[in-house]
C-alpha cells in the first residue's frame, strides 16, 4: 500500500540510522549557493582540505603517498580499486572504526569488489544531494510511491532487511531474476492497482518491461495515470531504448550514474543534460599516463570524494570511461558520454582495442528490428572468438547472423568469428545486473 499519514517514514530511517540529515540539508544548501565565479576557488579549498585531513588520520593514505614529492593534485597518487582489496579496518582513519561509520560493499560488476565506509555525515550528504536531484522532477521519498526494480538478497535475513527498508522508503521492489512474460504480466497488474509515482531501477529490466508492453500495445500511463517519471540506474541506456521507454511509459526517462562507494555521479536535468555531482565530488578524466585531459576528450573517469573523512576516495579510478563537454564549469560540469568501463573493451586480432559495447551497438541495432530478441550478452572467449547468447521468441536466422557478421567487420574487422546461443534466460550477476559485454582475455 501507498503510505498516506503524516508521519515522514524515510526521514525517521535515516534518523533512526544515527545520520544527521538536518546538519547535512544545511550544508549542501551551502554548497548550492555558492556562486559560480566563485566555485573555483570553492573546489579547491574542498580539495586541499579532504587531502590535508587524510595525510595527517589516514595510514593507509599516507603509506600510499609515501616516496612522493607532492606539491600540486597533479602528483598525487590514483586510487584502483585493487588498492582497497585489504581489510577495512587498515583504511579508516584515526577516531574511525566499523561501529562509528556506514559500512557497504560494492556489487563487484566491475570485477574488483571490496568493502568501503563512510562517515555519517558523508552518508547523509549523499542522501541530500539524491533528494535534491529526484526533486528536479517532483520525486518526494516521503510521499512519493516507487515501483522498484532491482535485485534482492535471497538469503533469509538480507531479504527481511530489504523487505523493511522498501516499506520505510515507500517503494514496492519487483524482482528481477526472474523477467518471464508470466511474470511481466503480474508486474503490469501491480502497475493497474497501485498509483506509482515513479519507477527506479535496472536500466535492463525496466526495458525488457517496455518491450513487453509494446507488444501488447500499452501505453503505461493508460493503466497507471499517477506515473511522473522513470529513473534508470546501473546499466547503459541507449538511445533507441530510450526512445521506446519514453514511447511505453509517456514520462520522461531520467538516466542517473552513481556508485555506492561514492554518491550520486551525474543525473539527467529537465535540460536533457547529464549533470555532473559537483557538490560532494569532483570529476576528472585523465589518460592512460595520469595526465588530466581537457574538456571534450575521452579518457579513464576519476573521482575524489570531497567530504569522506572514514575513508579516503582521493583521485579513485572508478573504472569507467567517459567525456566530459565542452561546455563543463566548475559549478556544472556535464558528462557528454559514458562509453563503459576499462574492463569492457575488446582486444582483437590486429592489436585493436575497441570498446566491448561497440559489439553490442551494432548487433543490437539488428537482431531487435522487430521485437523477436528480448534479451542478448556478447561474450569473447577468444582473441578472434565471439558468443552471442540472446532470448528471443524465435531463433535467429541465417540472414540475421550473416548481417551482424558483416556490420562488425565493417565497423571493427574481418576474421572475427561468432557462435550464436539460445536461451531461455540470461545469467545475472547476484544483484540482478545484466552485464552486456563480457570479456575472458586477459
Amino acid at each position: 500500500m501507498k503510505f498516506t499519514f503524516a508521519m515522514k517514514l524515510f526521514d525517521l530511517s535515516l534518523k533512526l540510522a544515527g545520520f544527521p540529515m538536518k546538519e547535512a540539508q544545511e550544508q549542501f544548501a551551502e554548497i548550492l549557493n555558492v556562486p559560480e565565479n566563485d566555485y573555483e576557488a570553492f573546489i579547491e579549498k574542498k580539495k586541499s582540505e579532504i587531502v590535508e585531513f587524510h595525510l595527517e588520520n589516514n595510514s593507509f593514505y599516507r603509506d600510499l603517498c609515501k616516496g612522493r614529492n607532492i606539491e600540486n593534485w597533479n602528483d598525487l597518487p590514483v586510487l584502483t580499486k585493487a588498492d582497497l582489496q585489504q581489510p577495512l579496518a587498515q583504511r579508516l582513519s584515526d577516531g574511525y572504526t566499523e561501529k562509528n561509520v556506514f559500512v557497504n560493499k560494492t556489487s563487484g560488476s566491475s570485477g574488483t569488489p571490496f568493502v568501503f565506509a563512510k562517515d555519517k555525515f558523508s552518508h547523509a550528504l549523499t542522501w541530500a544531494n539524491i533528494i535534491y536531484h529526484f526533486g528536479w522532477f517532483g520525486i518526494d521519498f516521503n510521499h512519493s510511491f516507487q515501483a522498484r526494480f532491482y535485485g534482492i538478497p535471497l538469503d533469509f535475513i538480507g531479504n527481511k532487511k530489504e523487505r523493511i527498508k522498501d516499506v520505510l522508503s515507500n517503494r514496492y521492489r519487483f524482482t528481477i531474476f526472474d523477467l518471464s512474460e508470466t511474470v511481466l504480466e503480474k508486474i503490469l497488474n501491480q502497475f493497474q492497482n497501485k498509483k506509482f509515482d515513479y519507477i527506479n531501477g535496472y536500466t535492463s529490466s525496466i526495458v525488457l518491461f517496455a518491450k513487453f508492453l509494446l507488444k501488447k500495445n500499452i501505453i503505461l500511463t493508460s493503466v497507471c495515470p499517477s506515473l511522473k517519471c522513470c529513473i534508470v540506474t546501473s546499466e547503459m541506456l541507449f538511445d533507441e531504448d530510450k526512445l521506446l521507454l519514453e514511447k511505453q511509459f509517456g514520462v520522461p526517462i531520467i538516466n542517473e550514474y552513481g556508485a555506492s562507494e561514492l554518491d550520486l555521479i551525474a543525473f539527467q536535468n529537465p535540460q536533457d543534460e547529464w549533470q555532473v555531482n559537483s557538490e560532494t565530488l569532483f570529476v576528472e578524466i585523465l589518460d592512460e599516463n595520469n595526465k588530466v585531459l581537457a574538456f571534450g576528450q575521452e579518457g579513464r573517469i576519476v573521482i575524489t570524494s570531497l567530504y569522506n573523512k572514514a575513508h579516503p576516495f582521493i583521485r579513485y579510478d572508478i573504472g569507467d570511461i567517459g567525456v566530459l563537454d565542452y561546455k563543463s564549469t566548475y559549478k556544472k560540469p556535464v558528462l557528454k558520454k559514458l562509453i563503459g568501463r576499462t574492463n569492457d573493451f575488446a582486444i582483437l586480432p590486429s592489436g585493436k582495442k575497441s570498446p566491448g559495447l561497440t559489439f553490442y551497438y551494432i548487433t543490437k541495432s539488428i537482431i531487435e528490428d522487430d521485437g523477436n530478441v528480448k534479451e542478448f550478452i556478447i561474450k569473447q572467449t577468444k582473441i578472434n572468438a565471439f558468443e552471442i547468447d540472446y532470448v528471443s521468441e524465435n531463433a535467429l536466422n541465417l540472414n540475421q547472423k550473416q548481417g551482424i557478421e558483416k556490420k562488425i567487420a565493417l565497423y571493427l574487422e574481418t576474421g572475427l568469428n561468432f557462435t550464436f546461443i539460445r536461451k531461455d534466460n540470461l545469467e545475472r550477476s547476484k544483484s540482478g545486473k545484466l552485464k552486456q559485454f563480457v570479456s575472458s582475455i586477459k
